[in-house]
């Protein structure tokens, strides 16, 4: 991408600020002019016009939670291959989980960055290993540039929880915690339903989440100094249990619980193994309504790539996960913005601003020099098999399907641009 003028494109620039429509002069990733001057550096280029109606130019994504576990030499994803991805699919921002083959739980195993715009950020690991058995250097993790504390797979046990939450290390930054007793879940993957009963699946009861979940809330409101945050809340009844709670602590919701249960997806098809279990169609229907009543805060991408070796086990016998962030954008906006009536500003709610505060980051804003932009068209149909920017990993959904909506171009990736010449 040299340089653009796009004409009367549909302008979202911040969160307290309304969708309007305006022209923008773009050169070289960079928003040089909004308005009428642009009309003026234009000029100044030789450019002509490009019709942009229909098209959308907001902030770039932010993903409250993601994995990245062999970040030089992996199989399933690397560092420059997840950027170049997450970039491409309108992610400036990826904070990842502790988990890695250096687990992230000492201060010297914090040393991953990406080259600016795009903002890679760190959690710490609140135990040692991520095994729950002892905890790690609070303070030494955050003094060394981690943005919070997690501990992504299942919740530590009580006494341990209580002990690192009350030592009063992280007090003034997150604390991400997944409600979820992996002793709970009988050995299931799918929410308990009339829809997973009829399939034979193996079922997982609400339960390994609500109780967890009480627990927490109990918790946190022995010790409301924590800046607690919930991971990947997946149940109806976990959301009960939040809008009862007085305040609630903000949580996740992962992009496929939105659109995926297990009343609608194929038999065959990717995306059945996850944690927290796919959800029943009362599920995700609870789940939509408290992202949009504020009750659930943001949108977790939640990738967990595959190589191709696991990706051929039985599905009963490789690690859960479901990875891509290039789905997100286009299918959030099919299922909330063209099916349900969502307002561009509420999906931008749910996907840039919600997940930039539950990380204790200013919220994502565009003004002239910024980098940190995405121009996303509703309506441009694409293949995900076509995609040259997509993730090296195995366990994508939708690889045969054509899906609508696509980012034309972003500033996190000059040389990105899908648009009219």
């Amino acid at each position: 991408m040299t340089a653009h003028l796009l004409r009367d494109v549909q302008l979202l620039q911040g969160p307290d600020q309304p969708l309007q429509r305006s022209d923008v002069l773009l050169e070289q990733g960079v928003i040089t002019a909004i308005g009428a001057s642009s009309w003026d550096g234009a000029a100044r280029l030789g450019l002509s016009p490009l019709p942009a109606g229909s098209w959308l130019l907001a902030p770039a994504l932010v993903d409250p939670h993601s994995f990245l576990e062999e970040p030089e030499d992996g199989r399933a994803e690397t560092l420059e291959s997840l950027v170049r991805s997450a970039a491409a699919a309108g992610y400036g921002t990826v904070a990842l989980l502790p988990r890695a083959r250096n687990w992230r739980d000492r201060p010297e195993c914090l040393h991953l960055a990406a080259e600016p715009p795009f903002d890679l950020r760190l959690w710490g690991g609140f135990s040692l290993g991520g095994r729950g058995e002892g905890l790690s250097a609070h303070a030494d993790l955050l003094a060394a540039g981690a943005l919070g504390l997690a501990e992504e797979g299942e919740l530590p046990p009580l006494p341990l929880l209580e002990r690192g939450l009350s030592i009063g290390e992280c007090a003034d930054r997150p604390v991400l915690l997944a409600p979820r007793n992996a002793s709970l879940d009988h050995g299931g993957f799918v929410r308990e339903g009339v829809e997973a009963l009829r399939a034979g699946w193996p079922v997982d009861p609400p339960l390994s989440e609500t109780i967890p979940l009480q627990n927490l809330l109990t918790l946190w409101a022995l010790l409301p100094q924590v800046r607690l945050r919930l991971a990947n809340l997946s149940t109806a009844a976990g959301v009960k249990l939040l809008r009862a709670a007085d305040p609630a602590p903000m949580a996740t919701v992962c992009w496929w619980h939105l659109v995926a249960d297990s009343g609608s997806l194929d038999p065959v098809a990717e995306g059945w193994r996850l944690v927290p279990s796919l959800g029943t169609p009362e599920d995700r229907r609870a789940l939509v309504a408290a992202l949009a009543d504020g009750v659930i805060s943001a949108v977790a991408v939640h990738h967990q790539p595959l190589d191709p070796e696991e990706q051929l086990l039985p599905l009963d016998q490789r690690r859960p996960g479901l990875a891509g962030h290039r789905y997100v954008l286009p299918l959030l906006w099919h299922q909330l913005v063209r099916e349900q009536g969502w307002s561009p500003e509420a999906l931008w709610r749910a996907l840039c601003w919600g997940p930039a505060r539950l990380l204790d980051l200013e919220e994502p804003g565009l003004q002239c020099g910024s980098r940190r932009w995405i121009l996303f068209d509703p309506e441009l149909e694409w293949t995900p098999g076509s995609d040259g920017y997509a993730s090296r990993a195995a366990n994508q959904p939708l690889g045969g399907e054509v899906l609508r909506g696509r980012v034309l171009a972003t500033g996190l990736l000059p040389r990105l641009w899908l648009g009219p010449r």
